[in-house]
């Protein structure tokens, strides 16, 4: 229900406005602006794309602009963005003060505001221009937005993708690509602090979860949480009867990784492998307008996210994905309906 694939006038419009290469001509340099400057990621991906000497995978692209922003509401976002305006300047970033005006002036947006819930807000101006978009983490601030912008996405013909670094390790791409066969089942974890303006997995639960899904792929089908002050555990059974968990941490040891299985062995998730695999991924995307995470899978990721609240609301009881999608997709129509009424018929 929700493919990125695209035919006809839409896949014309994303040939003609994204940043293509041809075989028959160089690459352009490619002008990248930001919106948001209260997370890490502006500053570090920032620092890749503008290094003096790029990395051969991103050479040709630039962050020139960033459209400062931060949530008012949450307080490590209000105290990151003094700091960060220096520290950006320094990579050579220009600071604008209008969204509209940084828009015009760039070919990619990379969407970086640390709160989701104002992404399909901000994300609209950047569909209708016909740029194409990364989101960072979280998409957006609930089930509903996040299947909202999907559909712009489609509406407006613009390519847009969003995904956790965490998705693009090494081992969990090599164990996606079949390292162990068939992948039975995996057992995640991830640091998994809390923020009370968001679904509990949203803010940084997000990261093993992306983890999980990187392995087991969509199709997940219910999911039951159990929940403490300090940990979450999430089960998820996907088609096949295959079963998939995420462990939320908020006390002692941490880090990022976890086990997977397959039908020919048995496999670690491996180390975090930093924020450059997916500065490559969002350089590649930006180039040929290609998604490499398809709007299904993103769109399962959040439901299970948001399932998992639901069955804390419920009494940690089972609840089932369609259900949640269901509810979340008729939202979505409202909003998708009330932000294209004013369209050019």
């Amino acid at each position: 229900m929700y493919s990125n694939l695209m035919t006809g006038p839409a896949l014309a419009l994303i040939m003609l406005t994204s940043v293509l290469v041809s075989a028959d001509e160089p690459a352009k340099p490619v002008r990248i602006g930001m919106i948001g400057l209260d997370t890490s990621h502006c500053l570090a991906f920032a620092e890749l794309f503008n290094k003096q000497e790029p990395d051969p995978e991103v050479t040709g692209f630039r962050v020139v602009l960033v459209y400062p922003k931060g949530s008012p509401d949450i307080e490590s976002s209000v105290k990151r963005v003094p700091d960060y305006t220096v520290k950006i300047k320094a990579l050579g970033v220009e600071i604008c003060d209008d969204l509209d005006t940084m828009i015009s002036q760039v070919d990619a947006v990379l969407l970086e505001t640390n709160d989701g819930r104002p992404h399909l807000e901000q994300v609209v101006p950047v569909l209708k221009a016909h740029k194409p978009v990364f989101i960072d983490k979280p998409i957006a601030g609930s089930l509903a937005d996040a299947i909202a912008i999907f559909e712009l996405a489609k509406h407006y013909g613009t390519p847009v993708f969003s995904s956790s670094s965490l998705r693009f390790s090494k081992a969990a791409q090599e164990i996606r690509g079949g390292s162990i066969g068939e992948v039975t089942g995996c057992d995640a974890y991830s640091p998994c602090s809390l923020e009370a303006t968001h679904p509990d997995l949203f803010w940084y639960g997000i990261h093993g979860c992306e983890t999980l899904f990187t392995v087991m792929g969509a199709g997940c089908e219910s999911v039951v949480r159990t929940s403490t002050e300090n940990f979450d555990q999430v089960t998820g059974v996907w088609s096949g009867g295959r079963i998939g968990t995420f462990r939320g941490i908020r006390a002692g040891g941490s880090g990022y990784g976890g086990t997977a299985f397959g039908s020919k062995g048995i496999a670690s998730l491996g180390e975090y492998g930093g924020y450059r695999p997916l500065v490559v991924e969002i350089a590649k995307f930006f180039r040929t307008g290609t998604p490499p995470v398809s709007a299904d899978e993103t769109i399962d990721l959040y439901a299970f996210m948001e399932a998992a609240d639901e069955s804390k609301r419920q009494g940690f009881v089972p609840v089932k994905i369609t259900d949640v999608k269901a509810a979340a997709a008729a939202a979505a129509a409202k909003k998708v309906t009330a932000l294209t009424a004013s369209d050019p018929k």
